[in-house]
């Protein structure tokens, strides 16, 4: 029986496949890539979804005039969904091992009710006070989560050589959402009032379960328990690559969200631009499959490091911009800044599959063909569990990100400090890139990491 006709004829009780093996060609070609894509597709619905919900009060907060929270307070409303949702994603990261891809899609898509609701008893009464905000806000925290599932899931359902390209289509198809809740929710509020800004959001949720129900599977080779997924974290390239990640996935959502902010208390002749605050969250998310496009032909620590570069240098001409009080060359300067983000996203995640593979792989000759394939699903499997730690401390980035515009403006009236601190850290970052990835020199681990072109 080949392994196509296996895959096809084994028991899938609760849509459960018993035998993948993306990295065969000929099981690719006739069996995974369909099912692959279909899960893919659901998986990047769920989780857009996930992020609408997760970033909804950056557009929210700018609409808060009525309630006269000063502009620090205003960041904590948009600075605590980042916080919560980066430490749900721990748990969220090993959800989809104990439960299946396919059913916790399902719950973590349903838990979103419960912002998209709360947001709407929240803004529907002039008397709730700032801690009511602060808590119902933290609530948004449940979309951040979704995206360490979907990433640890996904990775499972595609070969090596596509990596890259898979996980920056499901990251960049849930990175949207940060730019469509920017874009649709000054419409939807104009029009129905701030309630509208989370019930607008229920019935794509229902839809997306559904979705997600209908047409995704859960893999029995992605089964794991909790202690062989946590033994990830005595690794340091874990470590590392959360740093890394921390400079790119959580300045990317960090900026995207405190955009229309930033634009009101820098420019508040010009606030009407905070319609326009989507389009930075968009092009970042477009860019992200580009990055890990780059990536695999390139090697993601190359990539990762020119983002840094560019992250750095994006960075001197918004802050040219706001010292200049010149509207056009900050706005355009922090499109560029965040377009450099979605770069770096695409380059890490490309990054972390391939280093622990190569990891995995060391020693083993390829001649022999049981023993290589599976020590490559045991990196598979480290690489998935890395893949949600990393995401969940990387999204820290944004809650420091929105805090440091916060305090700087609190303290000294611009966000110079902030700007200053970011470019001082991204300069580390590309630093260890280089140092830990790419040296040749003088350390067994980065050589042979080098030369397996992570």
């Amino acid at each position: 029986m080949t392994m196509a006709r296996e895959a096809r004829s084994a028991p899938r009780k609760g849509r459960w496949i018993g035998h993948w093996e993306p990295d065969d060609p000929a099981f690719w070609e006739s069996t995974g890539r369909r099912v692959a894509r279909r899960n893919l597709i659901f998986s990047i619905v769920a989780e857009h979804l996930g992020f609408t919900l997760w970033t909804v009060w950056s557009i929210v907060a700018v609409k808060l005039g009525a309630y006269e929270f000063s502009t620090d307070q205003l960041f904590w409303i948009v600075s605590l969904p980042n916080l919560v949702g980066s430490a749900l994603r721990i748990p969220y990261t090993f959800a989809p091992a104990r439960f299946g891809g396919r059913d916790w899609t399902i719950a973590s898509a349903l838990f979103l009710l419960i912002p998209a609701v709360l947001l709407a008893v929240a803004v529907s009464d002039p008397g709730t006070p700032y801690w009511a905000f602060l808590a119902i806000a933290a609530t948004a925290g449940l979309g951040g989560g979704n995206f360490a599932s979907s990433m640890a899931n996904i990775t499972y359902f595609y070969p090596q050589s596509r990596q890259g390209a898979a996980l920056g289509l499901n990251a960049a198809g849930g990175n949207i959402g940060v730019s469509s809740v920017q874009l649709l929710m000054p419409l939807v509020i104009g029009a129905f009032g701030l309630a509208a800004a989370g019930l607008f959001w229920v019935p794509f949720i229902v839809a997306a379960s559904a979705g997600a129900y209908l047409f995704m599977d859960n893999l029995t080779s992605a089964k794991a328990g909790p202690r062989e997924q946590l033994k990830i974290v005595t690794s340091g390239h874990t470590w590392i690559m959360s740093i890394l990640y921390i400079g790119t996935f959580g300045s990317f959502i960090g900026y995207s969200t405190a955009f229309p902010l930033l634009i009101k208390s820098q420019f508040p002749e010009h606030t009407s631009l905070v319609g326009y605050a989507f389009a930075g969250a968009l092009v970042g998310s477009l860019v992200r499959p580009a990055g890990g496009w780059l990536s695999d032909r390139l090697g993601g620590a190359r990539v990762t490091i020119a983002g840094f570069a560019a992250m750095a240098l994006a960075l001197l001409l918004v802050w040219r911009g706001l010292a200049a009080h010149d509207i056009t060359l900050f706005f355009g300067a922090y499109l560029l800044l965040i377009a450099t983000t979605g770069v770096g996203n695409g380059s890490t995640y490309r990054m972390i599959p391939a280093i622990f593979r190569a990891r995995a792989t060391a020693g083993v000759p390829a001649s022999d063909t049981e023993a290589f394939a599976e020590a490559a699903a045991n990196g598979r499997r480290d690489a998935s569990a890395a893949i949600g730690v990393i995401s969940a401390i990387g999204a820290f980035g944004g809650f420091f990100i929105n805090r440091g515009f916060g305090t700087s403006i609190g303290a000294t009236g611009d966000a110079s400090a902030a700007l200053a601190a970011f470019a001082a850290f991204y300069a580390v970052c590309l630093a260890l890139t280089w140092f830990c990835y790419l040296r040749r020199a003088g350390s067994r681990a980065a050589a042979g990491l080098a030369a397996a072109r992570v």
